[in-house]
């Protein structure tokens, strides 16, 4: 195995974790809160999710000489940001989350259920992915109209990397934040000392309870999409690059870490996509069973990162929330535009795309359950309605 180790797996790796973490640790961040955690939960949760998913980076890839990159949910963390504080606080999330890994479990070893999330259609997945993510992509704008000088430095800076590397484009963007934050923003007295205490692994664990309403806002969706954003284009990354893996262990595995980091405040981590193809690709290394070490390395860093979560989350509640919000909305720029336009591609899926994407987009819920299911059961009627005339 060591005969394998070679520095531009090595390289590819630290870029890895350092790309997965600064590009969308901000949308973690953000959903966390808006589920009810606090400052020091979230900080929690996003330690516990970058170490599990380092961790299961490692084992996954060691046990199948493959690159099996590891990411935290991104379109989750959105999900939880417009899903919004549910009856009973974060400890209810925390219950949610626990059963979301569950389902990932048990569609890793039951293949039926598998292929039923398979089986949703994708238009729908795509419109209701992009009508949660749509809120999150206002935000660098709004941040602008809350002050220019503070906003437009980082909306520019995304823009200019993105024009000549794409792959850079949120940490540029990340780097203008530190900036703004440094030589932009009042920092209270203080701030820094305080700052610097929190450089020890925060930890915090929350005892989770279970609500049908949670269960249904929060689990179901955030399974899905899951399941249908990063899962399953996971293994298609994979497959693209020539590997062969065999999805139901590695489905199974994502959720069994799942489930160990939601007691700290984690929802779910999951197969990577974006990362998956620096790992599985040739920049990883020319011979492709050597390319598994990429992924081995990344797991390291995420674990690393992970440690630091303490410090990142306190230095980011110094900012106005419209900045981060900010960041993590450029983190989802592209996710916005590639969902949409899978949504939107086929015009005999396009009316129940459009009633998916609207509905979850609106941020509505009866019940108390949100718009990301009501949008997938009204779209899904739709297209069902639509089938039936045109037999008819």
């Amino acid at each position: 195995m060591l005969k394998d180790f070679s520095l531009q797996s090595l390289f590819m790796g630290c870029l890895t974790a350092f790309v997965g973490f600064a590009s969308s640790f901000a949308v973690v961040l953000q959903g966390l809160k808006g589920v009810g955690a606090t400052d020091y939960e979230a900080a929690s949760g996003l330690m516990a999710l970058s170490v599990a998913m380092g961790l299961c980076a490692i084992v996954l890839s060691a046990w199948t000489r493959l690159p099996v990159s590891i990411a935290w949910s991104t379109p989750g963390g959105a999900l939880l940001a417009s899903a919004g504080a549910v009856e009973g606080g974060f400890p209810v999330a925390v219950g949610a989350f626990l059963v979301c890994g569950a389902l990932i479990v048990v569609a890793g070893l039951f293949r039926p259920l598998g292929r039923a999330v398979a089986a949703i259609p994708a238009p729908l997945a795509n419109a209701m992915l992009s009508g949660v993510i749509i809120g999150l992509c206002f935000a660098p704008f709004k941040a602008i109209a809350f002050d220019p000088v503070l906003g437009l430095p980082i909306l520019v800076a995304w823009a200019v990397v993105a024009a000549f590397k794409r792959l850079y484009a949120v940490p540029a963007a990340l780097l203008a934040f530190i900036g703004v934050m440094v030589f932009g923003v009042e920092l209270p007295e203080g701030a820094l000392a305080s700052w610097s205490q929190s450089l020890a692994p925060p930890v915090e664990f929350v005892m989770p309870a279970f609500t049908v309403h949670a269960v249904v806002s929060i689990a179901l969706p955030l399974f899905i999409v899951t399941m249908a954003s990063q899962n399953i284009p996971g293994i298609a990354v994979l497959k693209v690059n020539g590997f062969e893996p065999s999805p139901g262990p590695l489905f199974a595995t994502t959720g069994v870490f799942s489930i160990l980091a939601a007691p700290f405040g984690g929802h779910a981590v999951n197969l990577a996509a974006i990362t998956a193809a620096m790992c599985a690709g040739e920049d990883a290394h020319p011979d492709p069973r050597r390319r598994y070490w990429s992924a081995i390395i990344g797991g390291v860093g995420y674990i690393v990162l992970g440690l630091l979560a303490g410090a990142v989350t306190a230095f980011v509640a110094l900012a106005p929330p419209i900045l981060i919000q900010a960041v993590a909305g450029l983190a989802l720029i592209g996710a916005f535009s590639g969902s949409a336009v899978a949504a939107f591609k086929e015009a005999a899926t396009r009316e129940a795309a459009a009633v998916t994407f609207l509905i979850t987009a609106s941020g509505v819920s009866f019940g108390g359950i949100s718009g990301a299911f009501w949008g997938l059961i009204a779209g899904a009627l739709m297209l069902g309605l639509i089938k039936l005339a045109r037999r008819g």
